[in-house]
């Protein structure tokens, strides 16, 4: 059945019925085109536009049709245009002309609208949750490692001495971030387009409010026109899953570099690591990989409501029809990448011996060394300089600050003295670094009691 059909004296060119057809992706939303479907008939009849016998079967109706659907009892007929048509066929397939009132005051621009809005609302508390728990795991390893010395990087060349606690709260950082543009982006499009109809509105007197509040929205969209023109919350909300997915794809880089043999600061459990068909020694992070790799399809869907959306003139064109995909492939995404990456960080394993002896090279305590002459009046510059000659005398010699005799540190600058070789030890530089944001062990136990309080 096609809504439309009346202005037509021809069927549908079959091939172009399926090149139109979108329910083999919006039957998804059956729940909320039910949804939606039951607060508008409330509301016709609570203006009197239909009658409370009218209300009383289409409510039962269409609540019978999504137990069903739920159950599996009824199927979603694939040959449908949409969700829809499906929806309203099966109901006036049920209950006579009562069915075919349903659509008074209503098009299925402001319908689909409604529904991938309510759709995408139950998305982000899933998705939500998830980056929750996430934090969770994230904080309950920064507790564990809050005093594993090992290198900070830049440039991936080793820098200064951090903890492995400190270097996971930074991704827990990144990740409340995450959740704040999630909500933020749900609340802006958390108002209802229900009643714009097609494009202009009504004649009915109907009541935008309280099909609204009967739906959970903070309020009706304001503009009929914007009503059932805007996609910004799907770009939006593409946006904010494309910088989640940097996020993990960062984080997926760092294991993938952790878990091999160069590094071998950590070990992922069997259960999330696969082998080799040819090589037996091998141990693939491949979990990891494939979230780096799924990270481009999600930046895909983001550009794809971009293109999409970017010439469109106002109100409704089919182009719009390409949201569902787009939106839906990347929340899937993410989801699934989260849905295996959670527990793989939660069984992951650090090897605290191995980060510190990483740790103990590529002079990471030379800004320490620096700042020693520094608190005995040298300038820094001049400090910085003398530090440098030491660095590159250590590795002529093939040695390390900690090993170099005092006479040459001497030789270079007459201010060192013993304590130098306390300075520059690694568990002091790590346990000093108390400023605001650093690594010292007792901040990141007070980050991560911080976060615990933020991630509730």
């Amino acid at each position: 059945m096609q809504l439309w059909k009346g202005r037509f004296e021809k069927e549908l060119d079959p091939k172009t019925n399926d090149f139109n057809s979108s329910i083999s992706f919006d039957s998804r939303m059956f729940k909320e085109d039910i949804e939606g479907s039951i607060a508008h008939a409330t509301m016709l009849a609570a203006k009197g536009i239909i009658t409370s016998e009218d209300l009383g079967a289409i409510v039962e109706g269409l609540k019978n049709i999504k137990a069903e659907i739920e159950s599996g009892e009824l199927l979603i007929d694939p040959n449908a245009e949409d969700i829809h048509t499906f929806v309203e066929g099966e109901l006036t397939a049920r209950i006579g002309a009562a069915g075919k009132r349903l659509h008074t005051a209503r098009s299925r621009n402001d319908q689909v609208a409604l529904d991938i809005r309510l759709y995408l609302r139950k998305e982000c508390e899933a998705l939500y949750a998830q980056l929750t728990e996430l934090i969770d795991v994230l904080l309950k390893k920064a507790e564990q490692y809050a005093d594993a010395v090992m290198p900070g990087y830049t440039h991936l060349q080793r820098a200064q001495p951090i903890t492995f606690g400190h270097h996971l709260l930074a991704y827990a950082e990144m990740l409340l971030r995450d959740k704040e543009r999630l909500s933020d982006a749900k609340n802006r499009m958390n108002y209802c387009p229900l009643g714009a109809c097609a494009l202009a509105g009504t004649t009915y007197n109907t009541d935008r409010e309280m099909t609204a509040k009967d739906l959970g929205f903070f309020g009706p969209m304001q503009n009929s026109l914007d009503s059932v023109s805007d996609r910004d919350f799907c770009i939006e909300l593409a946006a904010a899953l494309s910088i989640i997915m940097v996020h993990l794809s960062r984080f997926s880089e760092e294991i993938v570099l952790w878990a091999s043999f160069e590094f071998k600061f950590i070990e992922l459990d069997d259960a999330f690591s696969t082998g080799s068909s040819i090589m037996p020694q091998k141990k693939n992070p491949d979990i990891t990989e494939l979230i780096r790799g799924k990270s481009g399809r999600v930046f895909g869907d983001l550009t794809t409501l971009l293109t999409m959306m970017k010439g469109l003139p106002l109100a409704y064109n089919k182009d719009m029809q390409e949201d569902k995909e787009a939106i839906f492939d990347a929340f899937d995404t993410v989801k699934m990448c989260l849905t295996a990456f959670i527990p793989m960080l939660d069984t992951m394993v650090a090897l605290p011996k191995n980060m510190r002896k990483a740790a103990a090279g590529g002079f990471i305590n030379a800004t320490d060394c620096a700042d020693y002459l520094v608190s005995k009046g040298l300038p820094f510059r001049d400090a910085y300089k003398a530090t440098g000659e030491l660095v590159a005398l250590c590795i002529k010699k093939g040695t390390t600050l900690e090993e170099l005799p005092l006479e040459e540190y001497k030789n270079i600058c007459d201010m060192f003295d013993d304590g130098v070789y306390t300075a520059i030890d690694l568990d002091k530089c790590v346990n000093d670094r108390t400023s605001l944001g650093g690594p010292a062990p007792q901040n990141v136990l007070a980050q991560v009691k911080r976060v615990k309080e933020i991630n509730k």
